[in-house]
Formats: structure tokens, sequence, C-alpha cells
């Protein structure tokens, strides 16, 4: 089944309009202008709309990543978001402005986090062990941390570590195992091991580097990666999801390979893509994912 899956309603975010290349979006109070290179449609706001923004990114002559921040006087470099959920989930966020466009968060992964919250809760395991690979700031393992399980976080940037404490901080929890780490090479190493976890998630980049310079390229590595993934689960005892937003990379793509890798899971993945909307009610694509659980 192909599903598609939005953010439910959150006061503290807001995807206010898209088109041109960019996004205008709320988050807490303040209110950011920022490419997004899927969003070819006209915005539907007019121009005097997105001028109120008190923070723009504008991209640096020749890169199509790398610029800077224009802030109005009232704009913070950091601030705090508060996220909370019916079920009982409730985080808190450190955001700031990188020079590459990102604020240390993506909204859109809303439903994944209640997937993960909700699922942790499920498992049998009296204390579940979650392994969240490329995991960023850590919405996804604080996620899995308030609901119970025995986490660990590792992402190859050291500083993305230091943010993604901030944010457990924040959100009044503890007990996080934090490893800078390339993910390709622990993985390899737990399966060795026997390791077995209750819950896995990736979200990884289209490419990267690990701390040590090891080169990450989704097309030639995710293939190995959902293998070891598979050895690493607990076959009784589990949920798995995987998030790809790379420009291009068809949710048909994890289709073939999960049916492929995780074949006793096909009755219950879900398969699609992941998606905001906006005040005019456009679709903005934001990623293709899978998931399932036993």
């Amino acid at each position: 089944m192909y599903d598609f899956l939005t953010t439910s309603p959150w006061p503290d975010y807001e995807l206010i309009d898209s088109g041109n290349f960019q996004k205008l979006e709320r988050f807490g109070k303040y209110i950011l202008a920022r490419p997004e290179p899927q969003a070819i449609w006209d915005p539907h706001l007019p121009l005097k709309e997105w001028e109120k923004a008190d923070a723009a990114f504008a991209r640096a002559p020749g890169s199509t990543e790398k610029g800077q921040w224009r802030l109005k006087p009232s704009m913070p470099e950091q601030w705090v978001i508060a996220y909370e959920r019916p079920d009982g989930l409730k985080l808190k966020f450190r955001l700031g402005l990188s020079s590459f466009k990102h604020v240390g968060l993506f909204p859109e992964q809303d439903p994944n986090w209640q997937f993960i919250y909700n699922q942790t809760r499920k498992r049998r395991a009296k204390l579940p062990r979650v392994l969240n690979l490329f995991a960023y700031t850590g919405a996804a393992t604080l996620a899995a941390r308030a609901a119970g399980a025995d986490v660990t976080h590792l992402d190859s940037v050291k500083q993305v570590n230091f943010w993604a404490r901030d944010n457990m901080e924040a959100s009044q929890l503890d007990g996080v195992r934090w490893l800078v780490e390339d993910a390709m090479k622990y993985v390899r190493r737990e399966v060795k091991r026997g390791s077995k976890y209750q819950g896995l998630i990736l979200d990884p980049p289209a490419y990267g580097r690990g701390p040590n310079g090891e080169k990450w390229q989704l097309e030639d590595e995710l293939n190995e990666m959902l293998k070891l993934s598979q050895q690493l689960l607990d076959p009784e005892d589990h949920f798995f999801v995987v998030n790809l937003y790379s420009l291009g990379f068809s949710a048909l793509i994890l289709d073939n390979l999960t049916t492929a890798i995780f074949p006793g899971e096909k009755a219950v993945r879900e398969l699609g893509e992941i998606y905001l909307h906006d005040a005019g009610q456009r679709k903005l694509p934001l990623g293709t994912f899978c998931r399932f659980a036993t």
C-alpha cells in the first residue's frame, strides 16, 4: 500500500506558504523564509507577506547549499519551541540558523516521531533497545527515549550530538547513549557481535562523510545498510523506520529493496511519501519512507 503522511496540527509549527523554490514557515513566534528546491509552483501569498519574515536565507554565489541568513533586529540566532501530542509525547527543541539553511529540525517527520513513540511503548521487551542512525539533532531519539527505550544515538558530527543533548535536556530527559561514529562501520561491528534491537531508525543523507573521512553515497550504500539492519532487528519484537530525502529517489526503490530484504514484513509495511501542506493547500513533498512493526 502506498501512503502519504503529513504533519498533524502543531501550535509551534506552520508551513505558511511555498513557491518560487522557497518555503515560508513559522517556528514558534518566528517566521523564516528559506530555499526549497521542490516548490516549483507560484506562491499563494503576495510578496509583502514573505517580506514579513524575521529571517530569510540567501544562498552564497556559486553554491547550492551554503549561504547566510538576513535577520531582522528582533530575530535571535537560537530559540526553543515546544512539541506536544495527544498520545503523551512532549518534547522541546532548540533551533538555530545554520549556514546550510537548516534550523535543526525537520517538522515533516512528525508522523514518524509519533510512530516511534507509540511503537516503542508496544514492545514486549521490558527495556527495548533502539538504534537511531544518522540521528542529527535527535527528535526521533527523544521520541523513543520518552517512551522508555534504551537508545543509542549515532551521528558522525560531534557538534550535532551536542545539539541533540541540548534537546534532551530541554525535554527533561536523560540516559541516551551518544556515539560519534561512521554508521556503516558501527552496524557491521554490531552484526558481528550478534547485537539485537527492538527498534531501528534510519534517516541517511544523499551523501556525507564519517568522522574519519569515510564516504557515504546513498545509492551505493543503502542496499548493504538495509541488509545489515535486517540482521540487527529482534526477529520477534521490533519496529523499523527508514526515511529518505533525496531528489528523484522514488519510493519504488524502497519498495524493491524492502520487499527483497524484509519479505516477511510486506503485509504490515507502510510505504510512500511524506509531505507538508501550506495555507494554500499545496502539498510540498519532503521525502520517501518505509516503516513496519511486529
